[in-house]
């Protein structure tokens, strides 16, 4: 099974440098925007427990995930809805 989730931060927050993280990213989910990251869950179909996680900018595609999140021994592929 496959999920993403949004991590978000506050829009002000900077490094020691004074600068954004270049891995923050601006994105919208409905009508609401958010600044921060991107989660990846792979996890067991029958138990629901977690083997793999990625974190990534909001700007990276979910799909692109995928193969990162899947272990050779998983026979079944379940993605949340919205990433359909």
């Amino acid at each position: 099974m496959v999920d993403a989730a949004l991590i978000s931060s506050s829009s002000s927050t900077k490094n020691a440098e004074g600068k954004h993280d270049p891995e923050m990213h601006q994105t919208r989910k409905g009508h609401q925007w958010y600044f921060g990251m991107k989660i990846h869950v792979g996890a067991d179909v029958n138990s629901g427990t977690a083997h793999t996680v990625t974190v990534t900018s909001t700007n990276k595609a979910d799909i692109g995930e995928r193969p990162a999140l899947l272990r050779e021994e998983d026979d079944v592929i379940r993605l949340h809805q919205r990433h359909i």
